[in-house]
């Protein structure tokens, strides 16, 4: 006869006793924003690889389906630019039925040892067959092995919202986001991080 399983903590006071906010965050330079936030994610993510963090380059996509609902996963974004945040993946796969619907998309970069998260939205755009051929080209055999000609495609998210976001053990989290008016960047401080920029202002 098997032995009755001890009784389970109750998830909502397990989860809660989990401990949050447990790594080390660089030191912000308000001082020292660029307007272009593309510059501003570089330098976070030079500091990201400095600083041994794990893939830096993952980042989880949501998409929306074609019932609305949002859909996610995690993938490698390629590089980042002026022309926007490119990523890539199988013409028949299911998000890119859902770009093809609907050309909107996000991005979350989630980096827990630097207590540090970028999240970015926009309009989706495809990129040249091509820069999509070059993409497959780069690929190990392996990770071409299956694909039919023509399958591989690169997007590029063009993004109208970015924001740098760096936890706070007080729970005023800094945050800097970027946002497009006008084909232009204007930039909004909050947080622990507006301290910081009044604080530098008065100096």
């Amino acid at each position: 006869m098997l032995e009755p399983e001890p009784p389970r903590q109750p998830t909502a006071d397990w989860l809660r006793a989990l401990p949050s906010l447990t790594g080390s965050a660089p030191p912000l330079d308000m001082a020292a924003l660029p307007s272009d936030p593309v510059v501003l994610f570089a330098s976070w993510l030079s500091q990201a690889v400095d600083l041994g963090v794990a893939e830096p380059h993952a980042a989880t996509l949501a998409t929306v389906d074609a019932d609305g609902f949002p859909d996610a996963r995690t993938l490698i974004v390629k590089g980042v630019d002026d022309r926007g945040w490119a990523f890539a993946g199988p013409r028949s796969s299911r998000k890119a039925a859902q770009l093809a619907a609907r050309p909107a998309a996000a991005l979350d970069f989630w980096w827990q040892p630097l207590v540090r998260a970028v999240r970015v939205r926009g309009r989706v755009v495809e990129a040249s067959p091509q820069e999509s051929a070059a993409d497959l080209a780069a690929r190990s055999a392996a990770a071409r092995n299956g694909l039919v000609p023509g399958d591989w495609m690169l997007w590029r998210l063009v993004p109208s919202r970015i924001e740098f976001w760096q936890g706070e053990t007080d729970r005023r989290h800094s945050r800097i986001v970027y946002e497009v008016a006008d084909g232009r960047w204007t930039r909004t401080i909050s947080g622990k991080a507006a301290d910081r920029t009044e604080e530098g202002a008065q100096s």
